[in-house]
Parts: C-alpha cells; structure tokens; sequence
C-alpha cells in the first residue's frame, strides 16, 4: 500500500498535501483500493466554503458509495474536472493526477494537526 510520507491524513482515509497556501485533497491509495473501479465522482464547486469533517463530495463505484469528507475548513478554490470527467484516474493516481480538490484553509494549523504518515499506517489494515 503507497502512503507517501510528505502527506497529511484523515481516519476517513483523505491526504491532503500543501502547495503554497492551499491544500490539495484526494483519497488514499487504501481507499480507492477498497472502493474498487470508480464510475462516478461529484466534486465541489469552487467558492464554496466548508466546515471540517462536512460531506464534500462522493465518489462511486461498481461496490459502493462514498462520501469524502474536508479535512478541514476553508473555501474550496478547485475541482478536478478530469477526475469528474475520468473517475479511474483516482484509481490509477490517487496521489497525483486523481487529486479532487483544493481548498484554501481557514487556519493551515489545521493541516498539521492532521494524521501524519506512521499515524494513518496505524489505521488501515495490512495487506495480506
């Protein structure tokens, strides 16, 4: 299972990396595993603004629906539209190409609060 060491995670199994004074946020690469091949993705708009831990967006799948939640407050500034547009992107690239979306944070104190690496490896299951 990849869990990029640079990333900032949630229990609900968001990362969240920082590029400037926005956080890029997708799902790990346990999440998308679990989920399976995605079929649908419904991002938010940008100019909205959240409180952490609200239900942001969704993303389906053959198995299953689930709701991705902000690891924390802000106002989102982007949505991936490819990932809209192309749900298997997140399945192919979940740390990269299949971000799906970027929020301003109302206090960046907040990102670091969030689990980091060895926390959130804690979390999910082992392979077998």
């Amino acid at each position: 299972m990849n869990i990029p060491r640079e990333l900032r995670y949630t229990k609900s199994h968001e990362w969240v990396r920082v590029e400037g004074d926005t956080a890029v946020v997708g799902i790990t690469d346990f999440a998308q595993n679990q989920l399976s091949d995605l079929t649908y993705a419904e991002l938010p708009a940008p100019g909205d603004h959240f409180a952490a831990k609200d239900e942001i967006a969704v993303v389906e799948s053959v198995k299953a629906a689930s709701d991705i939640y902000t690891p924390v407050a802000g106002t989102i500034e982007a949505a991936n539209d490819a990932a809209a547009d192309n749900p298997e992107l997140v399945n192919t690239d979940p740390y990269g190409e299949g971000w799906l979306f970027k929020i301003k944070p109302d206090n960046m104190g907040d990102v670091e609060a969030l689990l980091d690496a060895d926390q959130y490896e804690e979390l999910v299951p082992e392979e077998d």
